[in-house]
């Protein structure tokens, strides 16, 4: 017999307190924080869905593992452990760790980027294009329509546009761009993977015209799983084996090790070409450490070796989609207008939808996203005009959606959680024709998200 309830796989072996906080509590803590949820302490946070990168529970097993870290300036076993991880699963020559995803980044765009290169990707997150446009080069995302509908139910939103693709390198040229970001799974598209013929598509595109092609892969698992269950013809197949397929379409990789491979921190740049890797080690000595470590202790790097193998575990993949699905779902049964089909990591909620009455230029996901604290505690994470829509220039542009992402942690919360978020998303929905917008008043002119000050507009 077949039963419909997903189990977690694990058994719980210790717990972490949270504060219950009232109404009241929460309202001065948004006025302390300028109405920026990133600026709230986590104390005072009951359920954390402000992001699922480092956030995670880890394993015994990957606990375990800490104390075999060897903390060896240089060549550290731990060190061959991690590698030899990594590369059973991207079998890249050259592995470059770093303490997270952005330092990788910022070591792959410094090699190649520059003033006059444009950075095609299906779509750049938030530290992606900062580091390219940091640089002086332009980020620009080529995700196919369907993948700007939050309501279109195509199997792979996170797709690239393989037309638009061809017209930027007709129009721009080959040579003015450097490389071919694909991020897997889409997470500014609302989570949305990319299929196996897409990732096929792209790198063929790339390497026609001699570009080299990366993948962003964070969500490596998660993107696999969705192949797995939805792409034709890789029902019978496994995750690991998926993974292997679309790692060797690419030239490289970047990752925050803070995501699906189960750490509370680290990253790594994967890559073939010998040149590009001497020149960012280079980089790596200077910003981040030796090269056998890079920024991470060697417990850190034990670990990582543990939860990449631990990340493409059917049995977890089956547990953390469909718990994420069970979120979705339950959200858009009770009218609340969310990104569908739902995403591995997160559920976004649509802001424009829910709060038609505010402008995008008056940030409907900021003001979402403060509602759901007030209302019960919980932290989510605007993704709209207030993280996409200021530009290097200091122009100012609507987002091409306004979303509030919802993203759960791996292996943290239980379903009675789950349920409360969804309790506290009805009742805010309930209410959704007072909520009013915000304006900023203090930003950075870059990632302005992270630190900007905010007030309720009357």
């Amino acid at each position: 017999m077949t039963f419909r309830t997903i189990i977690e796989p694990f058994r719980i072996h210790s717990v972490e307190p949270i504060r219950l906080t009232s109404v009241e509590e929460r309202r001065d803590a948004l006025r302390a924080a300028s109405y920026n949820v990133f600026s709230l302490r986590a104390a005072d946070v009951m359920i954390d869905l402000l992001t699922d990168s480092g956030t995670g529970a880890m394993s015994r097993d990957q606990w375990a593992a800490i104390q075999h870290g060897d903390e060896s300036y240089a060549g550290s076993p731990s060190w061959e452990l991690f590698r030899e991880s990594v590369q059973s699963l991207f079998p890249f020559r050259h592995v470059i760790p770093t303490h997270q995803g952005r330092a990788a980044e910022k070591i792959l765009f410094s090699v190649l980027g520059g003033p006059g290169k444009v950075i095609p990707s299906n779509t750049h997150f938030d530290t992606t294009r900062a580091n390219i446009e940091f640089t002086g080069a332009e980020g620009v995302d080529l995700v196919i329509p369907e993948g700007r509908d939050p309501q279109s139910l195509h199997p792979f939103k996170g797709n690239m546009d393989i037309d638009a693709l061809e017209a930027l390198i007709a129009e721009r040229g080959a040579a003015n761009i450097p490389v071919i970001m694909l991020t897997v799974t889409n997470n500014s598209g609302g989570g949305q993977p990319v299929s196996l013929a897409n990732v096929r598509a792209v790198s063929e595109v790339a390497h026609r015209h001699g570009i080299p092609f990366f993948l962003d892969a964070c969500r490596y698992a998660e993107n696999a799983w969705f192949i797995r269950e939805r792409e034709e013809g890789q029902q019978d197949r496994n995750v690991a084996d998926i993974v292997r397929e679309m790692a060797s379409y690419a030239d490289g990789m970047t990752i925050s090790a803070k995501k699906d491979p189960m750490g509370n921190i680290g990253g790594w740049l994967a890559l073939n070409d010998d040149a590009v890797a001497q020149e960012a080690r280079n980089l790596l000595i200077l910003t981040e450490g030796f090269p056998t470590y890079g920024g991470l202790a060697g417990r850190d790097l034990e670990a990582l070796a543990v939860g990449i193998r631990e990340s493409v575990s059917h049995d977890y993949l089956q547990y953390r989609i469909r718990s994420t699905a069970y979120l979705g779902e339950a959200l858009h049964a009770s009218g609340i207008p969310v990104v569908r089909p739902i995403g591995g990591h997160a559920v976004y909620i649509d802001a424009k939808a829910l709060l038609p009455h505010i402008p995008p230029k008056q940030y409907p996901g900021q003001s979402l996203a403060v509602a759901l604290y007030e209302e019960g505690g919980i932290r989510g994470c605007e993704i709209g005009t207030v993280m996409f829509g200021l530009h290097p220039d200091g122009t100012e542009h609507e987002a091409a959606m306004e979303l509030v992402r919802l993203a759960i942690p791996r292996r943290t919360y239980t379903q009675s959680h789950i349920d409360y978020v969804i309790e506290v998303c009805r009742a805010v929905a309930t209410r959704a024709d007072a909520l009013r917008g915000f304006r900023i008043t203090e930003q950075p002119r870059a990632l302005r998200h992270f630190t900007a000050k905010f007030e309720p507009l009357a």
